[in-house]
């Protein structure tokens, strides 16, 4: 027997914590019985599970997808403004959805996949995994915003965590950092660099773990590589 919930992110509908919201929207049916109990419970050998209607299975072939986002596209599966998607950005015929996400306004690596149980592993509370943004911010940091940032900022009624912040180069009124977090809050390094009067111009997001984003283009994507792939298998081990 296996949670609903989770049966569904292997069938590619989505990640478990969004397969969650459709049971509780009434989305979801087994044996055409519709099912709203996030606690719910499948025979994964004999039940029928349907979404939207449609029948749903787990997908035979996983995938693994880096994609250099661009600004202007919406990290999610579909819009209900109609806006584009990073979905649309990617040619596969398997149903995908992004593990995590970036602001429409920023750019940079996102990862996606068909693998429910990968997308859990890289977004749960207990693994830390670091992130690294380069950003073109307003002004220079001083000695003493930086010691302030590696010991977490105030963002709103939060503390960060310890972060890392690296000049990379300095102009008269702007400068190039790199930014190491392990959180996701919503518009986390925005906010963090404007706690010190640093508004920023641009952001990218480089790395993901040991997943780098090197040197694909932006719009464009690739397919993990073993190594990859594996070190996803083994994070929260």
């Amino acid at each position: 027997m296996e949670r609903l919930q989770k049966y569904m992110a292997r069938c590619g509908v989505a990640s478990r914590r969004k397969c969650e919201e459709y049971i509780s929207q009434g989305l979801v049916a087994v044996n055409n019985d519709v099912i709203t109990e996030l606690g719910f419970k499948v025979d994964v050998d004999k039940d029928r599970v349907s979404f939207n209607g449609s029948i749903i299975s787990p997908c035979e072939n996983k995938v693994y997808i880096a994609l250099n986002k661009p600004e202007g596209y919406i990290t999610s599966v579909k819009d209900e403004f109609d806006r584009k998607t990073v979905i649309d950005l990617v040619d596969v015929k398997e149903r995908i959805f992004p593990i995590g996400r970036l602001d429409y306004d920023t750019s940079g690596l996102l990862l996606l996949t068909n693998d429910g149980e990968v997308y859990n592993k890289v977004i749960h509370p207990r693994v830390s995994i670091n992130k690294v943004y380069e950003a073109l911010v307003k002004g220079n940091f001083t000695e003493e915003e930086i010691k302030k940032f590696e010991v977490g900022v105030d963002i709103g009624g939060y503390i960060t965590a310890p972060a890392e912040l690296k000049v990379i180069k300095k102009e008269k009124n702007k400068s190039l950092v790199h930014i190491t977090i392990h959180e996701g809050k919503n518009r986390q390094v925005r906010k963090m660099c404007a706690a010190f009067s640093h508004e920023v111009i641009t952001l990218k997001r480089l790395s993901v773990g040991d997943i780098k984003l090197k040197d694909l283009p932006k719009g464009s994507w690739r397919n993990l590589d073993d190594k990859e792939i594996e070190y996803l298998f083994k994070l929260g081990k």
